[in-house]
């Protein structure tokens, strides 16, 4: 199991879908110019009408790493005006580290369409059924983290 941050940033009305996936960015890239940053980029209106949609309010928006996973949710209406429960604090690593990918939730009828214009512009950055898990995810939002069992014969050399 993976380390797993979560970071909710606050969307509409607080900030437009087009600002928050620049916020989400620049969250990502820490601010730094480069490579990922144009590749998350180049899909900033394909990615701002799946925040549009509100698909990552409950679906998490996934990105693998070198380092831990992080999962990207996004705020709403009163929720996104009340700020609350936003967490836009910058994270302690680098998200992007090494072979990153990311996985963007989007509505079924939707997305046949996103994953033809995704693969337009980025090997990387894919998207699913917002209904489905990404690979070896332990859980959403406000679930309890995956049991750890203890394997003693691991621990013994053969």
């Amino acid at each position: 199991m993976s380390t797993v941050f979560s970071r909710t940033l606050r969307s509409s009305p607080h900030r437009d879908a087009g600002a928050t996936w620049s916020a989400i960015v620049d969250l990502l890239t820490q601010g730094r110019e480069g490579e990922a940053r144009t590749e998350l980029l180049a899909v900033g209106g394909i990615a701002a009408s799946i925040v549009a949609d509100q698909a990552p309010k409950d679906a998490a928006i996934v990105v693998t790493c070198e380092g831990p996973r992080t999962r990207i949710y996004c705020l709403y209406d009163d929720d996104a005006v009340d700020g609350s429960d936003a967490n836009e604090d910058p994270l302690g690593f680098d998200p992007l580290k090494g072979a990153w990918a990311m996985s963007l939730p989007c509505a079924e009828d939707d997305l046949a369409w996103v994953q033809v214009a995704l693969r337009k512009h980025s090997s990387r950055i894919t998207a699913r059924d917002l209904h489905e898990k990404v690979a070896a995810d332990a859980g959403d939002r406000g679930s309890a983290p995956a049991a750890l069992i203890l394997d003693p014969e691991g621990f013994v050399g053969s």
